[in-house]
């Protein structure tokens, strides 16, 4: 029989090979038991096994190893029980196979499983497909004859399924609709697997209610047994069904289709059951779906997650991995994470942390779900951050990977996370390391740290010089900017700012860099933060006011008048240093802060708002003038408020008869500095001697009725505007 010659490899892997192994045996038993190599390439073998027991492993072989993600899927299909048959099949008696088709059930049964052993032969898919005949028969049979005989059916299938593991082979498959026949498959024996529990347990119920009964105890184990037969039966047909829809998937318009088909809540479904390979199956097609926004949507509205948190953890590895990947996939949905902290996956997923083939995942969803602030807390309440710290504890001098110093910023943003991380020598590991490697994440979770009241604040005060000495270095701007930062978090009274300023020569750094344009806008904001914060301090505010670091943030103020943040924190400084004696004359004196403070009285944010009214008060009670300044800008404020509404107001036709005439109606307008609406302390008589200026009469309008209308007045000063229709004044009362 004449063949082509075709080219191939055999690679033979060597196990047992290692430093002492004799390499010349080791090379006669290769060539012993591969046949392909005859004994004449005996010494080449043994080079070569010389050559692999002397190279040396390149030390990133490791790294790239670990890695690598791991490809996980389904295992390939094995014949099913019920499937085998004693003959052996010929691709030359095809025709007899197909005519078997046109038999009774078991001859169908016979027939297809002669034309299986024939498809699992890849080499013989080529000639099947040109059978028309026999694809056709196949064909015909599995749409008409599926729902009498599941054996039938799942052979059937499995021999499409042969096709469906090659694309070039697809159309074919598609061309007989098997794709939507398996979907109907599907569903049906759903619906049915739905039916036998509901008959197992109205037995198990009856049996329960009367325990006395032989008859019925039998009934229902015979019902057990029966329904065990047909479970295992039902789940060939389903692996080998779905196996072949995800194939076909590869084609996202055919996946398309599958979807409009409800295929996601038909695999939902099939997350109760208890068989490992098919739960394999199906969560592979569940994570190859989920990166489709739609069928994510259709995941969440199935309760996929609490379906799946039962598998975490599982005895197959496989399913493990498998199912995280896809719980990573949906936890980029913030409602589906929510879902996961809801069912008790935090600490599920916690304890897999120590498992290194699915540790990475792991930290992954760990990680989406600690940027959400509703649950950092939650992670008190697991063993993560002890493991966590290990973990940074442990990588020595090495890279410490992203996600696991992703997580550990974003835990430290949690009070009670950041005293479990200074637990011990918590703090002092995470010091010594980060001015060690100059680390800017390590350094932001620390700074992430800094940031709580209570227990573990005072620890810094340890670490401020060597922050402080860093700031001053000729570091990345990116590593000044967190020890910065974290220096900027110390609010702590006993702490020395002045001798830290003086020392470490802080305070040209800091005015050097309240230069608009002078560095990155996150680094002139925490210089600002600093300033604040140091601050406090009476010597340091009044050495950082001699230093003229307050026109120098009046210049900053104008340059950044548009962001919110940077006026809020510029604010706050003013605030810190009108406390202080030395520091609030040259604030009111010197400068002209209360000013800008008083154009910042009325801004839309309502946190500068507040600082400002603060700031105000005090340089209010110091200063008479200012006091004055700042108490007419309130009344002009108020005023204008209350003119414009007054000035915008329509004449209201629906009410015409309260007025002679148009000419006859007037608007009152009253305003008054502490002025409270509804104080009553004013009768209606307080205005029956005031007099219209101008010679003009007030046309029998009741003034007091007005003023009732606005609200009653305390016992000060009012001013009352009367205005005719064309909103032109013609009288005032004092």
């Amino acid at each position: 029989m004449l063949g082509e010659r075709k080219e191939g490899q055999k690679i033979v892997r060597v196990k047992s090979l290692s430093p002492t192994t004799d390499v010349a045996a080791l090379a006669r038993k290769v060539v012993e038991e591969c046949k392909l190599i005859p004994m004449s390439r005996l010494p080449q073998v043994e080079q070569l096994l010389y050559y692999l027991q002397n190279r040396k492993s390149s030390p990133m072989d490791g790294k790239v190893e670990k890695k690598e993600k791991r490809a996980v899927k389904p295992k390939d299909l094995t014949p099913f029980e019920g499937m085998e048959l004693n003959e052996e099949a010929s691709i030359t008696r095809i025709e007899e196979y197909v005519e078997l088709l046109y038999e009774g059930i078991p001859e169908k049964i016979r027939g297809s499983a002669l034309i299986l052993q024939l498809a699992r032969n890849p080499d013989n898919l080529e000639e099947l497909l040109h059978n028309e005949a026999a694809l056709g028969a196949l064909a015909r049979v599995l749409r008409e004859d599926w729902k009498q005989s599941v054996d039938l059916a799942t052979i059937i299938i499995y021999i499409f399924f042969c096709f469906s593991s090659f694309s070039q082979f697809h159309a074919v498959v598609s061309h007989y609709k098997i794709g939507a026949l398996c979907m109907s498959v599907v569903e049906h024996e759903l619906k049915r697997y739905d039916v036998w529990r509901e008959e197992l347990r109205k037995k198990s119920k009856a049996c329960e209610s009367a325990p006395e009964n032989g008859s019925l105890r039998r009934d229902q184990d015979k019902a057990l047994r029966k329904y065990h037969g047909l479970l295992a039966k039902q789940e060939q047909l389903l692996r080998v069904s779905l196996y072949l829809l995800l194939n076909l998937a590869e084609d996202t318009r055919t996946e398309l289709k599958m979807r409009n088909k409800n295929i996601v809540g038909l695999l939902v479904r099939v997350l109760e059951r208890d068989d490992e390979e098919l739960l394999v199956l199906v969560v592979s097609f569940l994570k190859k779906l989920s990166i489709f926004l739609e069928n994510k949507n259709d995941m969440a509205e199935l309760d996929t997650v609490e379906r799946l948190a039962r598998l975490v953890p599982c005895e197959h590895e496989d399913l493990l991995n498998l199912t995280l990947r896809l719980l990573l996939n949906l936890s980029f949905d913030s409602g589906l994470r929510a879902k996961m902290v809801e069912v008790g996956l935090l600490p599920k997923l916690t304890s897999l942390l120590g498992d290194e083939s699915n540790r990475q995942v792991v930290m992954r969803i760990l990680y989406h779900v600690s940027m959400d602030d509703r649950f950092k807390g939650m992670f008190v309440y697991t063993d993560c951050i002890p493991q966590l710290m290990q973990m940074l504890y442990d990588h020595g001098g090495e890279e410490i990977e992203a996600e696991l110093i992703s997580i550990c910023i974003n835990l430290a943003a949690n009070k009670r996370n950041a005293q479990l991380m200074c637990e011990g020598n918590g703090l002092k590991m995470l010091m010594k390391r980060a001015l060690k490697t100059k680390d800017c994440l390590v350094m932001k979770m620390i700074r992430n740290i800094s940031q709580h009241d209570g227990p573990t604040k005072p620890l810094f005060i340890d670490y401020v010089g060597d922050l402080a000495a860093e700031i001053r270095t000729e570091e990345e701007e990116e590593w000044v900017l967190e020890c910065l930062g974290t220096l900027a978090n110390l609010t702590i009274p006993d702490l020395d700012w002045e001798l830290v300023l003086k020392e470490y020569n802080l305070v040209p750094f800091l005015k050097d860099k309240l230069k608009p344009g002078s560095a990155e806008d996150d680094l002139i904001l925490e210089v600002v933060i600093m300033i604040g914060t140091v601050s406090i301090d009476d010597a340091c505010a009044a050495m950082l006011a001699k230093s003229g670091i307050i026109p120098a943030l009046i210049e900053l103020l104008n340059a950044r008048q548009e962001d919110d943040e940077f006026v809020c924190q510029i604010v706050y400084v003013f605030y810190q240093m009108v406390f202080h004696q030395a520091t609030r004359d040259v604030i009111i004196k010197d400068t002209q802060a209360p000013a800008y403070l008083i154009d910042l009285m009325h801004d839309k944010n309502a946190e500068i708002r507040k600082v400002c009214d603060n700031t105000l008060d005090i340089v209010a009670e110091y200063d008479a003038e200012w006091g004055y300044k700042i108490q007419s800008e309130k009344f002009r404020f108020h005023n204008n408020q209350w003119l414009e509404m007054v000035e915008s107001r329509q004449v209201d036709e629906a009410e015409p008869y309260l007025y002679d005439n148009d000419n006859d109606r007037t608007d009152l307008f009253y305003s008054a500095d502490g002025i409270t609406p509804g104080d009553g302390s004013v009768s209606p008589d307080f205005f029956s001697d005031l007099q219209p200026q101008n010679g003009d009469s007030h046309h029998g309008v009741d003034v007091s009725d007005v003023f009732d209308q606005a609200g009653s007045l305390t016992g000060r000063p009012a001013t009352a505007y009367g205005f005719r229709p064309d909103e032109q004044p013609f009288y005032q009362y004092s």
